[in-house]
């Protein structure tokens, strides 16, 4: 476990989202990557704030960040480094709907044992470690207000299912036919896994792209909440993947994110 608590990261993610804010505030403009996903002004600033703050608490630790690699900046890794996306659910900044987060993961072994998750435009953190357990609070002019432990809740019969708002898929909606479920939430960025951790929701299955920077955060949320991540094979979602024949460094494959696990089907 790192020796920078998760409290301080709380505060590289509010810094992000201070400047994340500004930029939401102007009339920016939106430009596509090579993969022709959007990137804005807001998601190059808020990632050098988290590296520069990043640097000062944990100078030896590597960081993988969304818009570094994006340009073929990508350092070592070894056991333990950050995942950061400074900017998740930019389709979500774009529309203006505010389910955009800060997301920075901090990865042991191929495990997410820390993550912040930061919604600043609904004024919501999240906060969770291997340790401690997961928590969230309220942000208000800047202060997080007090925390609220999470924990996954107990499936009822009728599930309540959350998913993409940008990117759902006919997959998605197979596979969750399995389950009897009473709802379907649609919301943008890792507040997926935050929703289900807080048990506002019981399940996330994704059957679409993600990079680990999407993910990782919520994931360590999601875990310190009493739920996991799995692949479709049943197995935690690892990371740190590089060097595969099959997929690109750093690619997810499909997951489904628990929140009580007795909810897991062969």
């Amino acid at each position: 476990m790192s020796d920078v608590p998760a409290l301080l990261i709380n505060m590289v993610a509010l810094k992000a989202g201070a400047r994340i804010m500004e930029i939401y505030a102007s009339d920016f403009a939106v430009e596509a990557k090579s993969d022709a996903s959007p990137v804005t002004e807001a998601d190059a600033a808020a990632e050098r704030i988290i590296l520069e703050e990043l640097a000062k608490l944990s100078p030896s630790t590597p960081v993988v960040a969304e818009e570094a690699v994006s340009v073929g900046v990508i350092p070592q890794t070894d056991e333990r480094f950050y995942l950061v996306d400074p900017l998740d659910g930019t389709r979500e900044f774009v529309s203006r709907n505010g389910e955009f987060t800060v997301n920075i993961a901090l990865i042991e072994n191929g495990v997410p044992v820390m993550g912040v998750v930061f919604a600043p435009a609904l004024g919501e953190i999240f906060w969770g470690d291997a340790s401690h357990g997961a928590f969230k609070a309220s942000v208000e002019n800047g202060k997080i207000g007090p925390q609220v432990a999470l924990k996954v809740r107990k499936a009822p019969t009728k599930i309540v299912a959350i998913g993409s708002r940008s990117h759902g898929s006919a997959e998605t909606d197979a596979w969750l036919s399995r389950y009897e479920v009473a709802n379907f939430v649609a919301a943008g960025s890792s507040l997926k896994f935050c929703r289900v951790a807080q048990g506002a929701a019981d399940i996330y299955p994704r059957m679409g792209r993600t990079m680990e920077w999407d993910t990782a955060a919520g994931d360590a949320v999601l875990r310190a909440a009493g739920g996991l991540v799995t692949t479709l094979d049943g197995m935690p979602l690892q990371y740190g993947k590089r060097a595969r024949q099959d997929a690109i460094d750093f690619a997810n494959p499909y997951f489904v994110a628990y929140g009580d696990l007795g909810l897991k089907k062969d």
